[in-house]
């Protein structure tokens, strides 16, 4: 039996699981443990709204709403549960494994603060809980006021351009974290990244880093004439205080809605803001698609090891060589590329460069369903899954390239 002797005054409960049934979430449990102590509770779905409207409910600084995908038949009782905590200024942070976008899209859109992947990447819960405790500076806002975009900067960064030669190739999840890898750099200097969506219809950057898309960038593309660092910075998010997008318009648009004197603009100045400048381009080709082509210092065509991307890459080597465009600047790579055991594979692929008449410099190792997850999640494959071998191999390509421009002589 327990001793008869006065107990301790318990902390409050400062926050609390919500979950069918928290065991199914381990790592949950001993993440809140380790940020938490002992002052966190745990909560069905049904008990959490009970919970609200009691007393012990005002002690409460947020929950941490667990779901899998057996919970989407429950996403109104959900949806319930975050319109109840922030109508009592309680944060919501979301724990979700295996949830559709599209779920996962609604409960964000009924106001949940955060949103983690399961299995929890390390430290993630902690890092979550710290931005929501810092309410007066959000994780993304849009760059203005004391922004790095102050007129008269002339950084002449590089250009690097992402070209998927067919849908699904990954071209978007290679200039995400390409672009991520590079702002994150362990060099001396920190360097600054701008990564443009330019599929103006389909770009899909933003669901990639989970921004939100904003009006500001239609009125820049239809206005670049009147384009200075004020406007340019008002159409740019930012994601983790180190990467500046800009993501596609939020309506979709006519290609031709800009022209290759609005692209040349846009590019310049983000060129003089930032070191790195990463373009994720549409698989089409459009009026403009010289201009980036002539500007840009890296122009990656992504392909698979198929027929269709085969006979896009024969295309496009005509369609510039029979304009006299520098078709040798392009550098292709390989995504899903065969695993070096894999001899049949990768005679496959000598023999498809053989046949087009191309050098392929770049081979990408397929990185299977985590990326794909990644990717839904919002969350960059660094943040998620480190240690997939495509993370990887962006990295080295990351710091290949740094290495490559700090060797480089610096414009005058």
């Amino acid at each position: 039996m327990s001793s008869p002797m006065p107990q301790p005054e318990t902390s409050p409960i400062t926050a609390c699981t919500v979950s069918r049934d928290v065991q199914n979430f381990d790592l949950l449990i001993e993440d809140m443990e380790t940020a938490l102590g002992e002052c966190w509770g745990d909560l069905g779905f049904a008990e959490a709204l009970a919970f609200f409207g009691q007393p012990d409910a005002e002690a409460l600084e947020f929950i941490a709403l667990a779901l899998d995908e057996s919970d989407e038949d429950n996403l109104v009782l959900m949806g319930e549960i975050i319109s109840q905590a922030k109508s009592r200024d309680i944060k919501v942070i979301l724990i979700a494994e295996d949830v559709t976008p599209a779920s996962l899209h609604q409960l964000l859109r009924k106001g949940a603060d955060e949103f983690v992947p399961y299995p929890l990447p390390e430290q993630e819960l902690q890092a979550a809980i710290d931005r929501i405790r810092r309410t007066e500076e959000p994780v993304l806002r849009p760059v203005e006021g004391a922004s790095p975009l102050t007129s008269g900067h002339s950084k002449e960064g590089a250009l690097i351009v992402v070209h998927g030669l067919a849908g699904g190739v990954g071209s978007t999840t290679m200039a995400v974290n390409l672009a991520w890898e590079l702002a994150n750099l362990q060099s001396g200097d920190q360097q600054t990244v701008c990564l443009l969506d330019l599929d103006l219809q389909f770009g899909s950057v933003s669901t990639y880093l989970d921004l939100p898309r904003r009006e500001a960038i239609y009125e820049m593309l239809s206005d670049t004439e009147n384009l200075d660092e004020e406007v340019f910075g008002q159409a740019l998010m930012s994601f983790e205080d180190k990467l500046q997008v800009l993501t596609a318009p939020s309506e979709m648009l006519p290609l031709d809605l800009v022209s290759p004197e609005d692209i040349t603009r846009v590019i310049e100045m983000a060129r003089s803001h930032f070191d790195y400048v990463i373009v994720d381009m549409p698989s089409t080709l459009v009026q403009w698609s010289e201009t980036i082509l002539q500007m840009s210092h890296v122009y990656f065509a992504m392909l698979e090891l198929d027929m269709r991307s085969a006979q896009n890459a024969l295309r496009l080597k005509r369609a510039l060589q029979s304009e006299d465009l520098p078709f040798n600047k392009l550098r292709f790579a390989l995504n899903r590329a065969p695993k070096f055991t894999d001899l049949s594979g990768k005679s496959r692929v000598k023999r498809m460069a053989e046949s087009l008449g191309i050098s392929i410099d770049l081979q990408l190792p397929d990185g299977g369903k985590p990326v794909m997850q990644a990717c839904d999640h919002g969350t960059p494959l660094s943040a998620s899954v480190a240690k997939n071998p495509l993370r990887r191999e962006i990295v080295k390509l990351a710091t290949s390239l740094h290495e490559i421009g700090q060797s480089a002589p610096k414009a005058a």
